[in-house]
C-alpha cells in the first residue's frame, strides 16, 4: 500500500473539499495531518473470535447522542511483545474498530482513533494500524463521534497511522 499517495488524497480533501471536517478558518492554516511513519509491524492480518451471541450495544458519541453497533468478535494479537485484545463492530456501515492507546492525549487523539478493518472472508481481516484516523470531532466540535468503548482502551503504544491535530482554531 502507499501510505504517503493515501495521506497526500486526505490533505488534499481536508485543505479544499467541501465535506472536509474543517471549518473555513481551519482550512485557511492547514498545512496537512501528522501521521507515524509507516510501520509494516502494525498490518496484521487477523481472525476474529465471533462472539456467541451477537447483541446490539449503544456507544455514547461526544455530544452525548447514542449510535447502535453490533458487537461481532474479538481480535487477539501482539503489539511490542504484549498481548491486546479489541472488539470488533459493526452497522449498516460496515465494520468498525474503534480504540484508544496509550499515547492517547500525548501524541493520538485522547478520545480514540478508528478503524475499518477489510473483511476477508471466512472471519479473516486486515487490520492496517497505518490507517488509523482521527474521528472528525478531533478537528472541531461541529461533529459528533462515537467515543470508544472501555474494552477497546489498550495500554500499548500504536505507533501508526494519524497523530494529533493541531490547529489554533481546533475548537470553537
Amino acid at each position: 500500500m502507499d501510505y504517503q499517495a493515501t495521506r497526500r488524497e486526505k490533505d488534499e480533501f481536508f485543505a479544499a473539499h467541501p465535506q472536509s471536517p474543517l471549518r473555513e478558518d481551519q482550512k485557511a492554516v492547514f498545512q496537512g495531518l501528522n501521521y507515524f511513519p509507516p510501520n509494516p509491524a502494525l498490518r496484521f492480518t487477523l481472525t476474529l473470535t465471533p462472539f456467541a451471541e451477537r447483541k446490539n450495544v449503544e456507544i455514547l458519541t461526544n455530544t452525548g447522542d447514542v449510535q447502535v453497533y453490533a458487537r461481532l468478535g474479538r481480535f487477539s494479537f501482539e503489539v511490542e511483545g504484549q498481548k491486546v485484545e479489541l472488539t470488533l463492530y459493526g452497522n449498516q456501515y460496515g465494520y468498525f474498530l474503534p480504540f484508544v492507546d496509550s499515547l492517547a492525549g500525548v501524541e493520538t487523539y485522547p478520545a480514540g482513533r478508528y478503524l475499518e478493518p477489510e473483511g476477508l472472508g471466512q472471519n479473516r481481516f486486515i487490520v492496517d494500524f497505518n490507517l488509523a484516523y482521527n474521528p472528525y470531532c478531533a478537528y472541531n466540535d461541529d461533529w459528533s463521534c462515537p467515543l470508544t468503548p472501555p474494552e477497546n482502551r489498550l495500554s500499548v503504544p500504536i505507533r501508526a497511522g494519524e497523530k494529533l491535530f493541531h490547529s489554533p482554531s481546533n475548537h470553537k
